[in-house]
This record gives C-alpha cells, structure tokens and sequence, in this order.
C-alpha cells in the first residue's frame, strides 16, 4: 500500500511589538486551562467583529498569539493599564486575590497541554530585544523565562540596520522563513521589542486526492464569482446543522489533536448577519452536536497573508492607556515615559494538497450504492484551527475570495 504523505495547513503567526520612550511628554475556585479557552475564545470573536466592520474582505489571525503577547504584557503593567489588559482580554473574571501568577501560569499549562505528547507540531517562542542600557526589572525578566520560555537579547538600536537586520532573521527562523521582512524601520527612540511567533503544520487525517482536484466557481456574492482549484473527497465526516443561525458546521481532523470547523453559511444567507451570533459557547455547542455522516467535501485551495495594526483596534476593545502617554509599565522598569507605541500582527495560513493518496485511503468506509449528502464550500465561509482536548482556539479565519491574498 503506497504510504500517504499530504501536508496540509501550513500556518505562520506574528505578534510584534515596539515600546517606545517618548520625548520629555508631560471567586472562589481556580481557573482552569479550560477557562481560558473559553474567554480567548470570546476575545477572538469581539477582536474578529472589529476587524470585519473596517473591511467585507479575507480575515486571518492568531488570538493564541495575540493573547499570549499581552498576557506577559499585563505582567509588564500595573494600575488601570493592568485592569484595561486584562479587561480587554476578556480575562478579569479570571484574576485572583493573592495569585499575581495564576494567567502566566495557566497560559504556561495550556501550551504544554497543547504540546505535551510531541503529537502538535506548534511551536509557539517569545523573545525580547533589549537596548543594552535599558533596565529590565528582574521580576519580570525571571516571570516570561519561567512562565513563557522567553528569549532576552541585548541589541543597540542605536543601529538601526544592524537590529532590524537582527530581529528580522529572528522571526525568519522561527517562522520557516515564510516572514521574511517584519521590520523595515525603528523609530530612534526603541527601547525595547516584544516578539512572538506561531508555528503550525498539520496534516489531514483525510487526505483530499490532488488528482480529483479541478477548477470550479466560487460565489463571492451574488453578482460576482471567480474560478479556484476545487479540492474533492468523499468519506465519513462530522458536520451538524445550525438551523437558528442559517449554516452547517464540518469538521476536519488534522492526524494529532488539532482541527479545523469550517462554517458555512447556507445559500442566501448574507454571512454579516452571523458575525454577532458567533461566541465561545455557541462554538462549543457546534463541536458537542457533530455527527458522523458520509459526505462528499468540495473545499478550495487557498492561501492568505493577513497583516493588522493592532494598537489601531485594540483602544476600541478597552486597551487604550497602554498605547498612552499616561501607560504603567512599572514592573517592566523603573524608567519613566514608557508606553507602547505599535502591536503589530502578521499570519499567512497555506491550505493545499501535495504527494500522493494511496487507493485504499481514498476509500475507506465508502459503499458503491449509497448516495452521500453534499458539502460544497463554493461561497464565503468561516474557519476555526482549534486544539480538540482544550478546545482551545489557535486561528481563525473568514474566506470571502480564495483567490485573494
């Protein structure tokens, strides 16, 4: 039997952020990892509502990502810029009296519940370059080594070639060098950056075969289509029916641990009116009601490059002093004047099919004479990159022209 080798799903994530000097300018229980999935999960719906009243095209990003940079940003504040944080995160219900290091902690056991078999390939890395006169207090510096691994690197930004230069080849490696040029410039006044970076690369469970892959329209509205490599594969999947919300929920198993909901608005159902229906719980409630089902899966190929600036959108979330002249950033240093001054975010998300599909994979569980059900993503949908044990929410995306970068 010939030996499947389909690669499926290649995911690279960028958090990056500057914090800047300016010039002389005037409950009871504890949390459990399971908690935190759910209000990230929350926090990447609100996040994914605002990015979407600013544009009707692609949508792509990491809330792991994101979440994580300003988790150990939160370690970084104190005062209302620590409440703003945590607030805007949607993590304030999670904070206890008398546990400074519950969060770190819990985002600290989510990653390794995440990874914990080798199984995953995501490889999640943080680090910070420093400028070598600048004082990291040793609280913190101790806190993102223990808590999130993280990188210290003295640079002198003072260089601003040689940094960029430095910190670019940084992301490069961690990023497969598919991130080749985060950084073009530095402001003069850079004191310290903040880098975190995602790495995913799953394979399907279910191979799609690329011979029965073939062009086909796809709807982007009702007036406009465009034509796009088509992937096919019949087998038995897991799909459910939101009748209330108009749309029909697929699931696609990667080999170990981690999969993608595909959300597909049925035919004339305009996909903006489901932007406010879509909550933590209710995604849940997809992923409990799934049946197994024999289905024929018409899913297009695409890729995307999704870039934010975040210290644009967050204020609107609540994070608004961080990026201020009157931020706290006083367990990061003792020096006066600090505030954030950029959040930037990158994500490019690859889904393809390459090698070969073994005849008897293609197969499996298929009978000559039945006839299955349809599942044709041939107009605008949604898609969700979830670990299944946590439930935890690692990407998500909305696909409005696959043949859209």
């Amino acid at each position: 039997m010939a030996v499947q080798k389909m690669k499926m799903g290649f995911i690279f994530i960028l958090t990056c952020m500057c914090i800047l000097t300016p010039v002389y300018q005037t409950q009871s229980q504890s949390a459990t990892i399971t908690d935190l999935a759910f209000k990230n999960m929350d926090f990447a719906m609100s996040l994914y509502r605002k990015i979407s009243t600013y544009h009707d095209k692609n949508i792509f990003f990491s809330p792991l990502s994101i979440s994580t940079t300003f988790a150990i940003l939160s370690m970084a504040s104190d005062g209302v810029t620590r409440e703003e944080i945590l607030k805007g995160l949607n993590l304030d219900q999670l904070e206890q009296n008398g546990q400074p290091e519950l969060l770190p902690k819990l985002f600290h056991l989510l990653h390794g519940n995440i990874t914990q078999n080798g199984s995953v390939e995501l490889d999640q890395s943080t680090s910070l370059f420093v400028q070598q006169t600048f004082d990291v207090e040793k609280t913190f510096e101790d806190q993102i080594k223990k808590f999130f691994n993280a990188d210290i690197n003295n640079v002198d930004f003072r260089d601003m070639k040689a940094s960029i230069c430095t910190i670019n080849e940084y992301i490069m490696s961690k990023t497969g060098n598919k991130v080749p040029e985060m950084i073009t410039s530095l402001d003069a006044l850079t004191k310290l950056m903040l880098i975190n970076t995602i790495f995913f690369q799953g394979e399907w469970q279910m191979p799609f075969n690329p011979n029965y892959t073939e062009n086909a329209p796809f709807y982007i509205d009702n007036y406009n289509t465009v034509p796009v490599p088509m992937m096919f594969k019949e087998d038995r999947f897991y799909m459910m029916e939101d009748i209330h919300l108009g749309a029909n929920v697929l699931r696609l198993p990667y080999q170990e641990g981690v999969a993608m909901l595909i959300l597909l608005p049925n035919k004339g159902v305009d996909y903006t009116l489901i932007d406010d229906e879509i909550t933590a719980a209710r995604f849940q409630s997809w992923i409990k009601k799934l049946e197994k089902m024999k289905l024929e899966v018409n899913m297009p190929k695409f890729k995307m490059v999704q870039s934010y600036s975040l210290h644009d959108l967050l204020p609107d979330l609540g994070l608004a002093s961080v990026f201020s002249d009157s931020a706290n950033l006083t367990r990061l240093s003792k020096d006066r004047g600090l505030k954030v001054s950029e959040v930037l975010h990158k994500a490019v998300i690859e889904v393809d099919e390459t090698g070969t599909t073994a005849a008897a994979a293609t197969t499996t569980g298929i009978t000559a004479f039945s006839l299955p059900k349809t599942f044709i993503i041939n107009r605008p949908f949604f898609f969700f990159i979830y670990h299944e044990d946590t439930t935890s929410l690692l990407f998500m995306g909305r696909m409005i022209d696959p043949t859209k970068n």
